[in-house]
């Protein structure tokens, strides 16, 4: 369970950036967070993970707290983090160094380290790129290794912070494809994205308006109840769709079923 208590946050006084910011996630729960480019939801996730500590209220991870120094190091290998840009993340020269790398900084025994590399790699179709360079990899390769270097650390939580924003269409499938399938083996999924195609299969949206939350709940109340065009975001098409035939029930694309049937990973 991951717990915002009246959080608040800013780099400069008087300038909040995340204001009175309060929710709970619970385990097992695949979370989207939307709002408009400068709504503060990057510095919630990185507040999530200890990156940023809260000038008010209180994080806590179980009843670990972002803000106890002897907490942070078991928060960092609870919670797992997916940069926007992949190459943020690595700093090897081979796909086996980088997943094996986070093992060592977490001190796994060194017996243990090739399964866990092995599983992790498999987890994101990544297995027959071992000896591959990172940046001479696609797009979307370049975020599956850095996914399977997360997984390898085995944390409770994954954070995807605007993941699929960079990559080609067939890219972002993959990687959506590998969110829901982690979500379906029990692993907390907190999405950040501007994509609100993407949020449709979600379990819970939140709405992140000048660091303020405006909305906690379910995709269908969100596209039934927000005007999404006042935070700068656009409806899905299935939505406008419906809208549009003014049908009963909106359309809901089955992502699991449909990511898996329209764009096989190789």
């Amino acid at each position: 369970m991951l717990t915002f208590d009246h959080v608040h946050f800013y780099y400069k006084k008087g300038q909040p950036v995340v204001e009175d910011v309060s929710f709970t996630i619970k385990a097992g729960e695949f979370v989207s967070i939307v709002g408009a480019n400068g709504s503060g939801k990057s510095t919630i996730a990185k507040l999530m993970d200890g990156l940023l500590l809260p000038k008010e209220g209180t994080i806590k991870l179980q009843q670990l707290d972002t803000s106890k120094t002897a907490d942070l190091f078991e928060i960092h290998q609870q919670i797992g983090f997916v940069f926007q840009n992949p190459e943020d993340q690595f700093i090897t020269t081979t796909v086996m160094d980088e997943v094996l790398f986070g093992l060592e900084n977490i001190r796994v025994p060194r017996e243990e380290m090739r399964s866990r590399m092995d599983h992790a790699l498999l987890a994101v179709h990544m297995e027959d790129y071992l000896d591959s360079m990172p940046h001479q990899l696609s797009g979307g390769q370049k975020q599956r290794v850095a996914i399977a270097a997360i997984l390898a650390m085995r944390p409770q939580i994954i954070i995807f912070d605007e993941a699929t924003s960079m990559l080609d269409p067939q890219g972002r499938e993959q990687v959506l494809y590998i969110m829901h399938e982690l979500h379906l083996q029990g692993m907390t999924i907190i999405h950040i994205t501007h994509h609100m195609e993407e949020v449709l299969s979600a379990e819970r949206i939140l709405l992140i308006h000048k660091g303020r939350l405006q909305f906690d709940g379910d995709p269908l109340t969100f596209f039934e109840t927000v005007p999404v065009a006042e935070y700068q975001l656009q409806l899905p098409f299935s939505v406008r769709l419906h809208q549009t035939l003014q049908l009963e029930k909106p359309i809901s694309p089955d992502w699991k079923e449909g990511i898996r049937s329209q764009w096989p990973i190789n």
